[in-house]
């Protein structure tokens, strides 16, 4: 079993073709049968089902595919470590964060923190809340900043910042002539919301099935840009944090609206792995990204 093997393992999975896997990985159609072969023979147990339509994992192929996975990120990361060593630097980071820390408050604290150590990298990835938490479960991520809410299990946790969630709606909005109102009672109007496995969708659905009444989900995008330019073109309202919208709000006349609601106000946490112990550089992250602003 090699790195080779495994490659092409994870590339006919995605693809749900030996030839394309091959293909992907610069192997001959015969040589990769071969290795796919070798590789049923090492597990004891074939790990595709094949057919003249293709192929597909077998049980114990989707269990194959989740450690190939791990151990493919887990080289390429000792891969880019070793690089870093070789450019200058002295510590990688993977910090995966959620759109509505990386919008708000990471920048300023990032900068900060590489000001401080411009011998450490840090890779950061935009993730939904809740593929946060899997990412630093399986390693693929070292630090995760995301929305209270989500299953934590396995996890160090502390409270990173806290977002108040305001309505936002165009100026010429029913509504628009508000200063404070409660989510309840926006829930006649038509909304625009993030798409599925957002923490802030799920957020809103819960509080809109609390309120016994459904959620009027017009349009889904994938960031509070694309929210913003749907609201401000009246196709709904939209519930933001007020960080991530207050620069759009003049530009392309929205209003931002308070909301009664306790919810509204969100905490985001920081964790990681809770039995893998944070490198130098992770943990001067940590460090520096949990010192109080003054």
């Amino acid at each position: 079993m090699s790195f080779v093997t495994l490659r092409l393992f994870c590339a006919v999975a995605q693809s749900g073709s030996i030839t394309k896997g091959a293909a992907t990985c610069h192997l001959a159609l015969s040589a990769a049968s071969r290795r796919l072969s070798d590789f049923d023979a090492a597990a004891g147990t074939p790990l595709f089902e094949r057919s003249a339509q293709g192929v597909w994992l077998t049980p114990a192929g989707r269990i194959a595919l989740q450690h190939a996975t791990r151990l493919l990120h887990s080289f390429e990361h000792l891969s880019a470590e070793l690089a870093d060593y070789s450019e200058g630097y002295r510590g990688h980071v993977r910090l995966w964060a959620n759109m509505s820390s990386l919008t708000e408050f990471l920048p300023s604290a990032l900068s900060t923190f590489l000001g401080a150590h411009p011998e450490i990298r840090v890779d950061i990835e935009e993730h939904l809340s809740g593929d946060i938490v899997r990412g630093l479960v399986s390693e693929l991520a070292d630090v995760g900043v995301f929305a209270a809410g989500t299953s934590t299990e396995g996890l160090s946790l502390t409270p990173f910042r806290t977002d108040e969630l305001v309505l936002v709606c165009a100026l010429t909005h029913p509504l628009a002539a508000l200063k404070q109102l409660s989510f309840a009672s926006c829930l006649d109007y038509d909304f625009v919301g993030l798409n599925q496995g957002s923490s802030l969708l799920e957020l809103i659905m819960g509080a809109a099935a609390e309120a016994d009444r459904p959620l009027r989900l017009r349009v889904q995008v994938r960031s509070f840009d694309a929210m913003s330019q749907m609201i401000a073109a009246n196709l709904g309202v939209g519930v933001m944090p007020i960080g991530a919208c207050q620069v759009l709000l003049k530009p392309r006349g929205l209003r931002a609206i308070r909301l009664s609601d306790a919810w509204a106000h969100r905490q985001l946490l920081l964790g990681y792995a809770a039995e893998k112990p944070l490198s130098p550089a992770a943990r001067a992250l940590v460090d520096s990204l949990l010192t109080p602003v003054d």
